[in-house]
């Protein structure tokens, strides 16, 4: 069967601060480094992966809410990046209503679905589409299992986990994988785990190594061989509006995204 395109990609854990916005910026950087062509959307009413691709505040008049509930066309929010064939459709503060709003909805999960895969769904191709440009459309996602969360998940063709090599980031696996079941029996039937990326990874400590052995016994292959370590040059590299490649190219973070992109391509491709 041949890969959809644009390709939709859900970038999720409900957990916050195990890489996820981190992973979403750094792969999307490093796809587009490969001449693949493409959109972050961030679904994030914090707007992190905004700041880290170079969009201030003041330039998120047209954002994710704009779009979502018909204050903008898509093509109107859709910003350029610093990098040649990443785009992004930021957010802002506004986003937050959002949870609200889609849960007064009749189709609570499957609004964003609408939006993004229409013309995939329906076969009628509208006279404008400016997601048809993009190979791959990755969604950050806000660290929770809420409306916008389940939005994502039913609009996407695949998800991403990025998990923390700590303890506390498996309590809450079994968790999302109870979300992503419920999402494929009620809105998404083919959505599939991409993969597991592990994050924040420190080879000295022998229970990063504990836990990449539970993870990959859990998930099996679909655990990336790529490993993200933990590098304070990624950590360094959002407060310059920047993905890691740009901002240092030689470090051992940019050189684990850039592997971390060629398995995600390699895994189309298979």
């Amino acid at each position: 069967m041949p890969q959809p395109k644009p390709k939709i990609v859900s970038i999720t854990n409900q957990k916050g601060g195990v890489g996820k916005t981190t992973t979403t910026i750094n792969l999307a950087a490093a796809l587009a480094a490969t001449n693949k062509s493409v959109l972050v959307m961030d679904l994030d009413p914090q707007g992190n992966a905004s700041t880290g691709l170079g969009v201030g505040r003041e330039e998120r008049a047209l954002d994710a809410y704009a779009f979502l509930f018909g204050r903008a066309d898509a093509a109107e929010c859709i910003r350029p990046t610093r990098l040649a064939g990443l785009d992004i459709l930021p957010a802002s503060i506004d986003l937050s209503a959002a949870e609200i709003e889609l849960g007064a909805m009749e189709d609570k999960m499957g609004h964003l679905r609408g939006l993004l895969r229409g013309r995939e769904i329906s076969g009628v191709v509208p006279k404008s589409d400016p997601f048809t440009k993009y190979d791959y459309i990755l969604l950050d996602c806000p660290p929770a299992l809420g409306f916008l969360t389940l939005n994502s998940l039913a609009a996407s063709h695949s998800i991403v986990i990025p998990l923390q090599a700590e303890f506390f980031s498996l309590e809450g696996v079994s968790h999302l994988m109870n979300t992503i079941q419920m999402v494929r029996a009620k809105a998404n039937p083919e959505l599939a785990i991409e993969g597991v990326v592990l994050t924040m990874f420190d080879r000295r400590n022998q229970l990063s190594h504990l836990v990449e052995k539970d993870v990959r016994e859990y998930f099996g292959d679909k655990v990336f061989e790529t490993i993200i370590p933990r590098n304070v040059r990624i950590s360094e590299a959002p407060s310059h509006g920047k993905p890691i490649i740009l901002y240092d190219h030689s470090s051992s973070g940019a050189a684990a995204y850039i592997n971390l992109a060629a398995e995600f391509i390699l895994r189309q491709e298979a």
